[in-house]
């Protein structure tokens, strides 16, 4: 852009923020139209900024708005000259809504050509490497996305309209929901885990959160695109255990191959040849910060396509402000990944430990409350799951305990909480359905893989 134009951009938008300002001190509730459009840091011209600061202050606050109060509350005495020539500049609010429309895409325009500088900077800093480059820049866009406008209200005649379409296809069996593959899960969940949902597996360290993420990624990516995060472990493990698990051997077995061990082998090579069938994509890429994980996203989701992102595990996550305190970082975080599920639509599915309390207890059963730094994982989730393998803490157990794990569900949105039996394959690191009668002192009576709390 020349200085001319940019002379005719600046003008524009000084015009708009004085036909703004001017519209909201004439009509006080014009403000109903522009609140959830336009903000203070909006404005192109610090004066115009500290007159929209106070306005909205006072308009929010319930306090008629005008010249007078304003210029009074400013205590500046050049502010009611300024003030008055805006409001008689402008002969009503009738097209407040248009003025804010052009001060906010002004102003993402002079974010752009800011974040285009600074990438501009990035690729020239050959102290740092391509891939880390790209992910600046990515974060720096991502940013920008996420900071456009939208407008979210749908009609309840239209609402309604897409519902009844919605409410035919769920007659006729069709759905969003996207199966686990754990039929008793799937049970509880409606059907399934749904694109827009936060979920959550919680649990004490070796319990097998990564092996229940991977189990139900594993489950989905022969119909869906599964992609995770894997911030704990390298690309070589994750495809170790992809190989175990959809061979259904042991993963010994597959970090020591043996050609000559005949069924071992045998499964060994058939779990590398399934696993190459499957929409299932890693980065093991380590401490990213939501910003991050949100580019990567999209240029999976662009790239392979994306339904499904397990992300291994948020307390591997970095904060956007180093300074902040980790419960800050992982608010910020969890509240970044239900945003991201939305936006893309689809669903994430998060690992988090789990506070060391829970050890303490008798059946070392988790709640919402034991989620470690955060109460906001809490709030922002959709489902939160929490696996108890009671062998872990009591190995003397006897054989039927040896693969048994119960899955609480502590929190479903769309369902009903309660619990259920699995079964823990320890050495194939994979969760299944549960056969069989449950341990009678795990099972509370019931005989099936359903347990009731």
């Amino acid at each position: 852009m020349n200085h001319d134009h940019q002379a005719i951009d600046a003008m524009a938008v000084l015009e708009a923020e004085h036909s703004l300002i001017g519209g909201l001190l004439l009509d006080n509730g014009a403000w109903d139209r522009i609140g959830d459009t336009v903000k203070t840091e909006h404005f192109y011209s610090d004066r115009n900024r500290i007159f929209f600061a106070e306005i909205s202050r006072q308009i929010i606050a319930g306090k008629h708005c005008d010249v007078v109060t304003t210029g009074t509350a400013l205590n500046d005495p050049e502010a009611f000259a300024d003030l008055n020539a805006m409001a008689q500049y402008v002969p009503s609010s009738a097209n407040v809504r248009r003025y804010a429309a052009l001060i906010v895409e002004r102003y993402q325009s002079r974010q752009l050509m800011a974040v285009s500088n600074e990438i501009t900077e990035l690729a020239q800093d050959h102290g740092r490497s391509i891939e880390e480059r790209i992910e600046a820049a990515q974060g720096q866009l991502a940013k920008l996305i996420g900071e456009a406008p939208r407008d979210e209200w749908i009609g309840v005649a239209e609402g309604m309209a897409l519902h009844a379409s919605l409410l035919e296809d769920r007659a006729e069996g069709k759905t969003t929901a996207m199966s686990t593959g754990l039929a008793d899960l799937d049970e509880y969940l409606e059907g399934g885990i749904r694109p827009g949902e936060l979920v959550i597996i919680g649990a004490r360290p070796s319990q097998g959160k990564t092996a229940l993420a991977m189990t139900i990624g594993i489950n989905m990516a022969e119909r869906y695109a599964v992609a995770m995060l894997s911030m704990e472990m390298p690309h070589m493990e994750v495809r170790d255990r992809l190989t175990a698990m959809i061979g259904r051997v042991s993963l010994s077995a597959v970090k020591r191959p043996n050609r000559g061990a005949g069924l071992q082998w045998d499964r060994v090579v058939e779990g590398v040849e399934r696993a190459r069938s499957l929409k299932f994509v890693v980065s093991d890429q380590g401490g990213l910060n939501i910003n991050q994980v949100r580019a990567k996203a999209r240029n999976v989701k662009r790239l392979h396509g994306l339904n499904v992102m397990i992300v291994d595990y948020i307390g591997l996550m970095s904060g956007l402000d180093g300074k902040q305190s980790r419960a800050y970082q992982l608010e910020e975080i969890s509240r970044g990944l239900k945003t991201l599920a939305k936006e893309l639509d689809i669903a994430v599915v998060c690992l988090a430990q789990v506070n060391r309390k829970v050890e303490e207890r008798v059946d070392q059963t988790a709640g919402l409350s034991d989620l470690r730094d955060s109460g906001a994982i809490e709030q922002d989730a959709d489902i939160i799951l929490f696996i108890n393998r009671p062998v872990q803490a009591k190995p003397d157990l006897g054989p039927e305990w040896q693969y048994y794990a119960k899955l609480s569900v502590a929190k479903n949105r769309q369902g009903r909480c309660g619990a259920l039996s699995l079964s823990y394959i320890g050495d194939q690191t994979r969760f299944d359905s549960w056969e069989g009668p449950v341990p009678t002192s795990a099972a509370g009576g019931v005989r099936r893989g359903r347990v009731e709390l």
